[in-house]
């Protein structure tokens, strides 16, 4: 698709173990992407997310802090492997997919970019990431218990990254001007992430409830990779 993509596969090969490692890795790949590459504007967002959630763990402004960054690492390598597995031509969910098979498309916007990655990585990944990090740290994923207030702690602060995301990157890829009247200004403004993160977390805990039943977790992450998938390609629909 690009030509550094064989660079882009590097340096998503290591998997990270702390937040620290995460913000390298999306720092390398903000460095590989140019500007019309649509998944650059996915992981800038991504990355002033994720730098978000670091400052607040380094300011105790959790009552299980490790569990956030826990949670943070275990999201983050869902989105490097969904890179890694396209890149190299392997099996990729749907939703991931999609993103990248359109990233060289001139025509759409940067924002579109930035809320089917969003969208991909919060409605389909997001669920699996809770379920991992709370059997990781013997955690039952529970509304209204501490770790359910940490996780919804940070939904003001994502908001306002996304909303401010929705102002900045309202330009196609290049970074002309996009038409004055579009069905992508009704799009952009339906797409709410603190919506999503609650949808994320009542799935999550759905999954929770059957992960011994290995057939049926695979089928809800299959209807769930279908759904995201459907809602990614009206997110990055051409521009008109």
């Amino acid at each position: 698709m690009f030509p550094y993509d064989p660079a882009l596969l590097a340096a998503v090969q290591s998997t990270p173990q702390a937040v620290e490692d995460v913000l390298e890795i999306l720092q390398n790949i903000d460095r590989i992407c140019i500007d019309v590459d649509g998944l650059k504007w996915f992981n800038g967002l991504y990355f002033a997310v994720t730098n978000a959630v670091k400052e607040r763990v380094d300011a105790g402004g959790f009552a299980d802090p490790g569990w956030i960054a826990t949670l943070d690492v275990q999201f983050a390598r869902l989105y490097l492997s969904a890179l890694k597995s396209s890149l190299s031509g392997q099996r990729t969910p749907g939703c991931w997919q999609v993103l990248m098979d359109r990233r060289n498309q001139s025509a759409l916007a940067r924002i579109q970019f930035a809320l089917a990655g969003m969208n991909a990585h919060i409605n389909h990944d997001l669920p699996e990431a809770v379920v991992s990090t709370c059997r990781d740290t013997g955690v039952t994923p529970t509304h209204g218990s501490n770790h359910y207030n940490d996780y919804t702690a940070i939904d003001s602060t994502l908001s306002n990254l996304v909303e401010s995301a929705k102002q900045t990157l309202n330009f196609r890829l290049p970074g002309d001007a996009l038409p004055p009247l579009s069905h992508l200004h009704d799009t952009i403004a339906a797409w709410k992430v603190d919506k999503a993160r609650e949808s994320a977390w009542q799935i999550a805990e759905h999954i929770w409830h059957v992960r011994s039943l290995p057939p049926l977790v695979a089928s809800i992450v299959d209807t769930l990779d279908g759904l995201t998938t459907v809602i990614n390609k009206a997110l990055l629909a051409p521009v008109s």
